[in-house]
């Protein structure tokens, strides 16, 4: 059934049960998975070009061991399982472009991904990553709650 499954994470609890319902999905197909995750750009409204240079390095750096750790959860979950494993870290995007452009040239077949609800404000200052895949995704995506 599928072969190549993807499974962003941004290491919320929400998104490490999807990743777990991916692995065992992938387990039951025979298939293989990649966990991805995108440091989307800082973003800042700084006035001192300094400053920003040097908040930037910092996010940078912060935003990359987290990226780790949270691939390293969910490497820990496929390993356990038995699973094909890789992992993406995309820096510079925005999730849902990163999680697209990476089911393309992965050939994935699958997207599992968590989804948080945001309501109201939340959902207007943050957008929503999954609504975004759903409505451009070229494969089928199962949303996890």
């Amino acid at each position: 059934m599928f072969k190549q499954i993807l499974l962003p994470t941004d290491g919320s609890e929400l998104s490490l049960r999807a990743v777990r319902l991916g692995v065992d999905l992938a387990k039951a197909c025979g298939a293989s998975v990649i966990a991805l995750h995108a440091i989307p750009p800082a973003q800042t409204i700084a006035y001192v070009a300094e400053m920003m240079a040097a908040m930037q390095f910092d996010y940078a750096k912060e935003a990359a061991r987290l990226a780790e750790r949270y691939l390293e959860d969910a490497h820990a979950i496929a390993s356990e399982a038995g699973v094909p494993f890789d992992r993406v870290l995309l820096f510079g995007e925005q999730p849902y472009q990163a999680i697209l452009k990476t089911a393309t040239e992965r050939a994935c077949d699958l997207i599992v991904m968590a989804s948080h609800s945001w309501e109201g404000l939340a959902r207007l200052l943050m957008g929503s990553e999954v609504h975004k895949v759903m409505l451009k995704s070229p494969v089928p995506v199962l949303v996890c709650r």
